[in-house]
């Protein structure tokens, strides 16, 4: 059941919460959440979405403080025969999605800090499991059933509890050069923390098999392990009986009897009996058979006997309990530039670069039942260079229409992905880098009210080999509306919704499909200050 346990840690795998890259979250306000389109902001959100842009708020210190509360449902389908069930729901939950920002503006100079989950975020929950935690278990009355075990049943208890958060901690410098011109240049540490603790039990059969036990019926449920630690037990007393039968009968061979039957052979009813047996099991009819021809195929039959009891030991523990307890942890560091054209009060134009932050996660073990998690081992976990462009335009002073785009470089990152177990590059399961777009409108309704909306759509280019039922990324398409109110003039409360649709895709695996979907909300509040 190894396998079944490396789905379960590919769970947890870091990927964006919401909205974002692969694994870069970029809802990172509840103005965002209003309006997608926050690459030439000049609001406080700009700390994280365009720093540059800072500069042209009004000197004094600026606090910003936001929650967004996140769902998702996850739709996975599978055609494969063999399980009990075709369709898997599974739910998301963030309630708490924080980012805060600080920004000190004096003249032509702005300092900022930001502190959000850059990257992961909410926890994942699925009633029924998933396909990958099941098929592993359904192909065990396969097996059994195509070696000759009729079995048709199957069932087992699996819990897995995890995390996975990456959270930015970032401080950036800004600089005006003229009204037309700024800069900045900061810094954003990335502190990870994935948990995994959980176990996989139970796992029980009906095999019709009463050579093996009485209660190895076909009806009653019986533990995996233990049908198949008495499988084990009796192939060995069976490769121990042919060796010794096999002896025996070598004697009556020496003394001249090898041509007798089998059955005059003056053997005793019961060592006959056994003899007959043994050859039955080992696929070929007694009767008629010699002494020499019996011997030869219980010399034959013994090593298969025990080679089955070695498999049959194997899979005994195999299907064993096991569990988890382990954490893995790592930092990185990523620079980040940018500059804010400003031609005149109607146009803003904003461009910021993160670089690629190279990760690597380090386990700290406790448990580890599924060989999967060796104390200390290291794991590639990079998040990758972005680009941001914004562009806004306002046509009067109470309307305003922006447009951002995202380009993540994807290809040129390492996330640790597997591929057949084996870790692998980027650009084994990635054809083409990803990149987002979103257009924005803004209305300023009077001096309190402004109301908000944009949309937002998400292009991966990730390859199959990338989609499981677990990790899969999907062209999405977000609409969000909202509102700021300023509940005084140097208070303002942001209210954003936003819902988003998700392109199915399908997988073909070539002998059975998945195919993935999902649908997810957002709730967000913020309140920015101006002291």
């Amino acid at each position: 059941m190894r396998k079944l346990f490396v789905a379960l840690v590919a769970a947890l795998s870091v990927s964006s919460a919401f909205a974002g890259g692969l694994v870069t979250n970029t809802n990172q306000s509840a103005s965002f959440i209003r309006n997608p389109s926050r690459g030439a902001s000049l609001e406080i959100d700009a700390a994280y979405f365009n720093p540059s842009g800072l500069v042209f708020l009004p000197d004094g210190f600026h606090l910003s403080v936001n929650n967004q509360s996140i769902t998702q449902e996850r739709t996975i389908s599978s055609s494969m025969t063999t399980l009990a069930r075709k369709n898997f729901i599974g739910s998301v939950a963030a309630p708490v999605f924080p980012s805060i920002y600080g920004v000190y503006k004096v003249n032509n100079l702005a300092f900022s800090l930001g502190v959000m989950p850059i990257g992961g975020g909410g926890s994942a929950f699925y009633e029924n499991g998933l396909p990958s935690f099941e098929m592993q278990v359904a192909q065990i009355p396969v097996a059994l059933t195509a070696a000759g075990i009729p079995t048709n049943r199957y069932e087992y208890d699996v819990e897995f509890d995890g995390s996975s958060i990456f959270w930015g901690f970032q401080g950036v410098a800004s600089y005006k050069f003229t009204d037309q011109l700024s800069i900045s240049a900061g810094l954003r540490v990335i502190m990870a923390s994935n948990s995994y603790n959980g176990f996989l039990q139970g796992i029980t059969i009906n095999p019709n098999m009463p050579a093996f036990g009485a209660q190895f019926n076909g009806t009653n449920m019986v533990s995996a392990p233990v049908f198949f630690n008495a499988a084990a037990t009796t192939f060995n007393t069976m490769s121990t009986g042919a060796n010794t039968a096999a002896g025996g009968l070598q004697a009556i061979i020496t003394g001249g009897g090898g041509a007798l039957p089998l059955n005059a052979a003056g053997l005793p009813a019961a060592t006959l009996a056994q003899i007959q047996g043994l050859i039955t099991a080992a696929g070929q009819s007694p009767a008629g058979m010699n002494v020499t021809q019996a011997r030869a195929v219980l010399v034959a039959a013994a090593p298969v006997f025990a080679g089955r009891a070695t498999q049959m030991t194997a899979q005994a523990a195999a299907t064993s309990d096991r569990s988890v307890d382990a954490t893995q942890s790592g930092t990185a560091i990523a620079p980040i530039v940018g500059f804010t054209v400003r031609p005149n009060d109607q146009w803003v134009i904003g461009v910021k670069y993160e670089h690629k932050a190279v990760m690597t996660l380090t386990n700290e073990t406790v448990i580890d039942g599924t060989g999967l998690f060796p104390d200390g081992a290291e794991t590639p976990s990079d998040m990758p260079s972005k680009l941001s462009l914004g562009v806004s335009f306002d046509p009067t002073n109470r309307l305003r229409i922006s447009g951002t785009a995202h380009y993540y470089f994807d290809r040129d990152a390492n996330f640790g992905r597997r591929v057949a177990g084996a870790l692998v590059e980027n650009t084994v399961v990635i054809d083409r880098n990803m990149w987002e777009g979103a257009l924005g409108v803004e209305f300023q309704l009077n001096d309190r009210l402004l109301l908000s909306a944009g949309y937002l759509t998400t292009q991966p280019g990730v390859n199959d080999l990338y989609q499981t039922d677990l990790t899969h990324s999907l062209v999405t398409h977000s609409f969000g509306g909202g509102a700021r109110y300023g509940l005084s003039e140097n208070i303002k409360l942001n209210i954003g919704l936003m819902n988003t649709w998700y392109d199915a895709a399908t997988r073909n695996f070539g002998t059975f499909t998945e195919t993935y979907d999902r649908t997810a909300f957002v709730v967000a509040v913020g309140v920015d200050f101006a002291f």
